[in-house]
């Protein structure tokens, strides 16, 4: 597991700080695991437009190639599906999210910082975003720690979690938009809430899987039944 508290700083004070507030993200998950409901919620397509700020960008750095509008986009790789238009658009569609700001410059999901702040204040309830950074590291974590400090505060980057598999990670509840999320562990703690987005809306769900239509969508309903 990858975790970072502040991407090795705090974001605009210059201030190295890593070791305190990773010891206090493990306390906090070791000691009040017994009694609270650990909610993962992840970020790029759940609370964060990735989708969206992706295909903004595209167009704007390639106005003469082909695109995918949103409600034709099929399968979780957008630079598959890319690819799948001609060969060389899957590179192009990398070099989208690998530039600087990308990340930064994603609006937010509607409705998805209400919902996790008011999950945050739930009584029993330990909420962390728990979000895959791409491999090619040189903007994404700091962004992805800024864009989170941007709409929730400096305090809630102790609630961070990257990591490249999410099976390791214990929890009760993961919402995800990525339909099938493997790892090392064969069977996670959590269980996966898949999250509509526009490249898994077509998709139907198993009858024991569950699927959360948008942040207007009754999440709460979720939370009180794993509380049973």
């Amino acid at each position: 597991m990858f975790l970072l508290s502040s991407a090795s700083r705090h974001i605009g004070r210059g201030e190295t700080s890593l070791r305190d507030p990773i010891k206090r993200i493990c306390l906090k998950m070791s000691s009040t695991s017994d009694k609270s409901l650990r909610v993962l919620v992840d970020m790029d397509g759940v609370l964060a437009d990735f989708e969206g700020g992706f295909l903004k960008k595209y167009r704007t750095r390639y106005p003469e190639e082909p695109y995918i509008t949103l409600n034709d986009r099929r399968g979780f790789w957008v630079s598959t599906q890319y690819g799948q238009l001609r060969s060389d658009l899957c590179e192009k569609a990398i070099s989208i999210w690998e530039s600087k700001d990308f990340f930064m410059e994603l609006d937010p999901l509607p409705g998805g910082v209400e919902a996790v702040k008011e999950m945050a204040k739930m009584d029993n309830t330990e909420v962390f975003i728990c979000t895959s950074p791409i491999k090619h590291y040189k903007h994404c974590p700091y962004e992805k720690y800024a864009w989170i400090e941007k709409y929730f505060g400096h305090d809630f980057l102790e609630q961070v979690i990257l990591t490249r598999d999410k099976t390791l990670i214990t929890g009760d509840v993961l919402i995800d938009d990525k339909p099938d999320i493997l790892g090392v562990e064969p069977k996670p703690t959590w269980e996966h809430v898949l999250f509509t987005a526009c490249h898994n809306k077509h998709l139907s769900v198993s009858p024991s899987q569950r699927r959360l239509l948008s942040w207007y969508d009754d999440w709460r309903s979720i939370l009180d039944s794993k509380r049973k």
